[in-house]
Formats: structure tokens, C-alpha cells, sequence
């Protein structure tokens, strides 16, 4: 694994503006970042992180089973019990889900280790399904890259088959796609979602959240007044559950893309369950809950991380990390769980952290985000990779 500078294209920011991807800079910070790249070998790819990221994702559905089945354990992961029955029976009924992100510290050698899973509302598809793709292939057709240079990226392809699939399962309904006001990445990840959801011949609307009403008969609808009965959300479960509308979740018929026993997958007290059913896997990290740190004696340094903290906010490190910045947001009300320090692999000044995504339960492909601090944010820089 090596991480090599290139020239960029000297279009680049044209070209990305006729393809829509306008959060390519924002606040004017970088955020893609192509003056660099990521090479791997295939044998990287595939034993290193592909095969490591289907089989953790087994397990983490098998922590969703045990999870479901015991009121205790939903206690621990902070889900209100007003909406155990709504995520529980999503499960039962096999709501289907459409994507997940696996995000792992690896350097190139030994084993990738699991920092977390981005099961809700995972962003950079878009970047990673067809923006770094299109890189590859202008710098392929330009001599910049050997012809033989590949990518590990068949996540626009399965992200279309899967819509499919779920399209036979809701073949009458309008999938509505929603995310928050002000928010351009979500706007164009939802956007990108919505033309692949179009090309598996699945009808489309969008509304922002904060414009969706609902009926007196409790239906959720959007500003035409037309009942919401498909929807995709880039928006947290668990702010939905502390939502006024909530009292109506479970109790209108909705198709909700992520299905609500997500909202297990992507808690942060998933990463001590783990480590309690599938203790000393190579992919993952010791990790404890607050009330059992007697557990973790012996761990010089250890990672906080709140129980339902996103784009690594409000984490802080415990023991020798003493020199890094806690980050900061809006969680920690809820509790935090507590992982054995493993930095990331530094390159040069930056911090390399790898997405691994899934759809449909099979790895389908990576994205690299890097920053000089060791916490990756929402304003790391995105960078392509290679296979050689």
C-alpha cells in the first residue's frame, strides 16, 4: 500500500460541476483531494479487507439477533422502548436493507482492524460509486495510469441491482428520497441514490425532513400532499426517535430505506458486543461499556467514543494518546463505550482511514479518507485508490 503523488487533472473542477458533484470543496476546504492516490495489490484487497468485510458483517448481524431478543441489551444500546416494537419488527419482517460502510485502520500489512460500522447514513457513495471511477479512467485514457491499473468499485453496479431487488418487493410505491435543509453532501449523495434507485426503473420524489407533514390519520406526506409510503432517509434513527412525529412510527405503512434495526448496527455499543460474542478476532479492537472498563485493565490507551457519535464527533483518547485534541459535538448525553487505541496508519503528514462498503451483504468496494489529525471528520479529504 503505497500512497503516491500524481498531477491532477487540469479539468477537474469543470468536469465535476457538469457531473453535480458540487460539495467537491466546501467552507473552502479541500475535500476531494486528487493530487494524490492509493495504490493496493489485489491480494491487499481481497484477503485484507473484502473477505474481513463480509465476514464481519455476518457477525454484526449476528449482534443485531441477540440484540433483538433481549430488553436489556436494548437498554444498552440507548434505543427508546417506545420503538422496540417498530426496530423489532423490521427484523422479524426481513425489511431489506440497501447499503452499509465498514470503516477500518489498515496499513498494508497485517490485519485491517474495525474502528466502526456506518450502517444508518452512510455518505461518500457518490464519491467512491462514481467520481474516484471516473478519475481512474481519464487517467487510464491520458497515460497517467498503466492500462492494467484497476480499482476495487462495483458499488454503483450493485447499488442499481439492488434497488431492483427491492423494487419487487414495493413494485406500486414512490420511493422518496429526504435529507436535511443546508446539507450539500447529503443533498447530492440522495441525489446520486435517487438516479441509481431511477435506473433500476423505481419512481422517485425527494422532500427535505424538515418539510415533511403528515395527515390527520398520522401518514407521513411530502409538500404535494402525497402520502409517503417508500422512503429513503439520510437522516439518524436516532434523531427520528427523539422526534415529536415519532408516535407515529410503526404505525403508518412506511418501507423505510434503512430499516429501523439498523438503528442496532449503527450504534457504537455494537463494537463491545462484538468483542464479548467474537472475543480476540483479528479485525476487531478490545472494546468495553462504561460499567465494565475493569475489563480492559492491562490497555495502556483506550479510544471514548459516545454511543451515538457520527463523523467522529466528541471523541476523546484515555491514557497515552495524551498529545491528541478530543474532537468536538453534539453527543454523550446518551453514554460512551470505550475501544482499545489503534492509530491509523500515517502516510507523509496524514492519517489514512478506509471505508469498506457493502450491498446486499458482499464487499463492493473502498474509499480512502485522510487528514492530519488522527480523527477523520466530515471535512477529511477524500482521495481515489488503485489495484496494480
Amino acid at each position: 500500500m503505497f500512497r503516491i503523488p500524481v498531477a491532477e487533472r487540469p479539468d477537474w473542477q469543470k468536469r465535476a460541476q457538469e457531473f453535480g458533484f458540487e460539495f467537491h470543496t466546501m467552507y473552502g476546504e479541500k475535500y476531494w483531494d486528487e493530487s494524490a492516490y492509493y495504490q493496493f495489490s489485489l491480494e491487499q484487497i481481497e484477503k485484507d479487507l473484502e473477505a474481513p468485510t463480509e465476514e464481519i458483517h455476518q457477525m454484526c448481524l449476528a449482534v443485531v439477533d441477540r440484540v433483538i431478543n433481549d430488553d436489556a441489551l436494548m437498554r444498552r444500546f440507548c434505543l427508546p422502548e417506545a420503538q422496540w416494537d417498530f426496530i423489532r419488527q423490521s427484523w422479524i419482517n426481513g425489511d431489506p436493507s440497501l447499503y452499509s460502510r465498514l470503516d477500518f485502520a489498515y496499513s498494508g500489512k497485517g490485519h485491517a482492524k474495525l474502528y466502526e460500522n456506518n450502517a444508518d447514513t452512510p455518505t461518500s457513495v457518490y464519491e467512491t460509486g462514481f467520481w474516484q471511477w471516473l478519475w481512474l479512467q481519464d487517467n487510464v485514457d491520458s497515460g497517467v495510469l498503466l492500462p492494467r491499473s484497476d480499482q476495487f468499485n462495483i458499488l454503483q453496479e450493485k447499488l442499481v441491482n439492488r434497488f431492483k431487488d427491492i423494487r419487487f418487493l414495493t413494485p406500486d410505491r414512490v420511493l422518496h428520497f429526504a435529507c436535511c435543509k443546508g446539507t450539500p453532501e447529503d443533498r447530492g449523495t440522495v441525489q446520486y441514490l435517487a438516479d441509481c434507485a431511477k435506473e433500476a426503473n423505481i419512481t422517485t420524489e425527494f422532500v427535505y425532513i424538515e418539510d415533511i407533514g403528515r395527515d390527520a390519520q398520522g401518514n407521513f406526506t411530502d409538500t404535494n400532499d402525497q402520502i409517503i409510503r417508500f422512503m429513503f432517509k439520510l437522516y439518524p434513527w436516532e434523531f427520528m426517535f427523539q422526534e415529536e412525529f415519532s408516535i407515529h412510527l410503526g404505525h403508518n405503512n412506511i418501507r423505510w430505506i434503512e430499516p429501523p434495526w439498523k438503528s442496532i448496527l449503527s450504534n457504537k455499543a455494537l463494537l463491545p458486543m462484538l468483542w464479548k460474542m467474537f472475543p480476540n478476532h483479528p479485525n476487531l479492537l478490545p472494546s468495553f461499556f462504561e460499567d465494565e472498563l475493569h475489563l480492559a485493565s492491562g490497555i495502556d490507551s483506550l479510544v471514548k467514543k459516545p454511543i451515538f457519535s457520527r463523523e467522529g464527533s466528541n471523541i476523546s483518547f484515555i491514557g497515552d494518546e495524551k498529545g491528541v485534541e478530543a474532537s468536538s459535538g453534539p453527543y454523550g448525553e446518551e453514554g460512551f463505550i470505550y475501544q482499545a487505541t489503534h492509530m491509523l496508519p500515517k502516510f507523509g503528514d496524514s492519517y489514512t482511514l478506509i471505508g469498506s462498503w457493502l450491498i446486499d451483504d458482499e464487499a463492493a468496494g473502498i474509499s480512502i479518507r485522510e487528514d492530519t489529525n488522527p480523527i477523520t471528520q466530515d471535512m477529511s479529504r477524500f482521495l481515489p485508490h488503485i489495484i496494480v
